[in-house]
C-alpha cells in the first residue's frame, strides 16, 4: 500500500488540473495521474508524494564516494535513495532504481527519526539522498535531514539540480553539503539526451554558492563524442570560476554504457586528466578525475604552494598535510571545505545494511 505524504508545492489551474512546481517540468495532472518522477501523484485535489518513508536501499559509504572531496574526508556516509526521477537521462547509471515503475524496488523502510538514529548507531558522519534525485522525495529528505540535524548528523544531496527556486530554498535550508551532476553545457544536450534544460541547474549552482552555508562541489560525467570537447569544457570551467569562485571543486568522471545508452565506447582516462587539465588551467583551484584509478588525479594539493594535502588512492586516504584547520601544514593556506581535526578512516568499505520499519 502506497503511503500518500502531503506537500505543498503546487498549483490549481483554471482548467481544474493541478501543477506540481517542484521541478521546471509543470506536470499538470488529472486526478490520479502521476508526473514523469512517478512518485509525485494526484489525490484528492492534491499532488502527494508516494514514498515518503521508503527506501530502495541502505549502504554505508565512503564519503568521497557522493563524489566528496572536501566534506569531512574519510568518514562514513549512510546513504538512501527511493524510486524516480524528474529527469529522463539515457545514461543513466541507476536506473533500475530511478527508472523504476514498480513499488517492489522499495524493499526498505524507516522513518526520518530511523534513519538518524540508525546513522548515529552505525558511526556515520552524514547521511545521503542519493541513487536517485531527492528532488522528487522533497519532503523525505527535508525530515530525514532535520532529524539528523538534531543527532549531529550532516545531510547530503547528490542531485542533478533540475528543481524550481521555492523547492531549492525549502531542500536546502535542512542540507549541509551537495554534489551537483553538472550532466553538460549545452541546452541541446539537455534537451535531446535528459528531457530537461540546462538553465535551472545553472540557477541552482549560483544559488548554492551565493545564497546557502551549503557545501557545494560538482561532477561531470564525460561521455565521448557528446560533451568532451575542449570548447565545452573551456566554457564550463570557465563559468565556473567567474560565476561560482575557484574554490568549487570539480569531478570528471568517466562514463560506461548503460540503459539506453549502449552505442558510446567508456571514456578514456586521457579525457578526464584533458578536462581536469583544461579546468586547472581555467583557475579551477580543485579538479579531480573519478570512476578510474589515478592517484594523481584524486589527491588534492595546496592551490598556493603545491602540497600534497590529501593522497586518496581510490576512496583510500594516505598521506595527510593539513593542520588541525584546515590550512597547509607547509604554508598555512586554508584549503577550502569542511573538515575536522582528524580524517576519518573509513576506507573504501561498502556495507549495505537493513533498517526494517526503524
Amino acid at each position: 500500500m502506497e503511503d500518500a505524504h502531503p506537500t505543498s508545492l503546487w498549483t490549481t489551474l483554471p482548467d481544474g488540473r493541478i501543477r506540481c512546481d517542484v521541478c521546471p517540468r509543470g506536470c499538470a495532472l488529472h486526478e490520479g495521474q502521476r508526473g514523469l518522477c512517478f512518485v509525485r501523484a494526484r489525490r484528492d485535489d492534491a499532488i502527494v508524494l508516494t514514498t515518503y518513508g521508503r527506501s530502495s536501499g541502505f549502504c554505508i559509504d565512503p564519503i568521497e564516494k557522493k563524489p566528496l572531496n572536501h566534506f569531512l574526508p574519510g568518514t562514513s556516509v549512510l546513504s538512501f535513495g527511493t524510486a524516480g526521477c524528474n529527469l529522463a537521462c539515457r545514461f543513466c547509471q541507476n536506473w533500475d532504481i530511478s527508472k523504476s515503475r514498480q513499488v517492489d524496488t522499495l524493499a526498505d523502510a524507516a522513518s526520518p527519526e530511523g534513519v538518524a538514529e540508525a546513522a548515529l548507531r552505525l558511526g556515520c558522519r552524514s547521511v545521503a539522498f542519493t541513487y536517485n534525485d531527492p528532488v522528487v522525495f522533497l519532503e523525505y529528505a527535508v525530515d530525514v535531514a532535520d532529524a539528523c540535524r538534531a543527532r549531529g548528523i550532516a545531510s547530503v544531496a547528490v542531485t542533478a539540480g533540475y528543481m524550481n527556486d521555492a523547492a531549492r530554498r525549502e531542500l536546502y535550508a535542512h542540507v549541509d553539503a551537495a554534489n551537483v551532476d553538472l550532466k553538460a553545457f549545452t541546452e541541446g544536450f539537455y534537451h535531446r539526451v535528459c528531457a530537461g534544460s540546462l538553465a535551472p541547474v545553472l540557477e541552482t549552482l549560483r544559488f548554492l554558492r551565493h545564497e546557502t552555508q551549503v557545501w557545494l562541489e560538482i561532477t561531470n560525467l564525460l561521455i565521448p563524442g557528446l560533451n568532451d570537447a575542449d570548447r565545452e569544457l573551456d566554457e564550463m570551467t570557465r563559468w565556473v570560476v567567474e560565476r561560482l569562485g575557484p574554490d568549487v571543486p570539480m569531478h570528471f568522471t568517466a562514463f560506461h554504457p548503460d540503459w539506453k545508452m549502449l552505442d558510446r565506447p567508456p571514456t578514456p582516462a586521457s579525457t578526464l586528466s584533458r578536462a581536469r587539465r583544461i579546468a586547472m588551467d581555467n583557475g579551477v583551484r580543485y579538479a579531480y578525475t573519478g570512476n578510474v584509478h589515478d592517484v594523481a588525479g584524486q589527491s588534492t594539493r595546496c592551490h598556493a604552494c603545491g602540497h600534497l594535502l590529501i593522497e586518496r588512492d581510490w576512496y583510500d586516504l594516505g598521506s595527510w598535510g593539513m593542520d588541525a584547520h584546515g590550512r597547509c601544514e607547509r604554508c598555512d593556506e586554508p584549503c577550502a571545505g569542511v573538515f575536522e581535526e582528524r580524517p576519518g578512516r573509513w576506507g573504501a568499505r561498502r556495507m549495505p545494511v537493513r533498517l526494517g520499519a526503524a
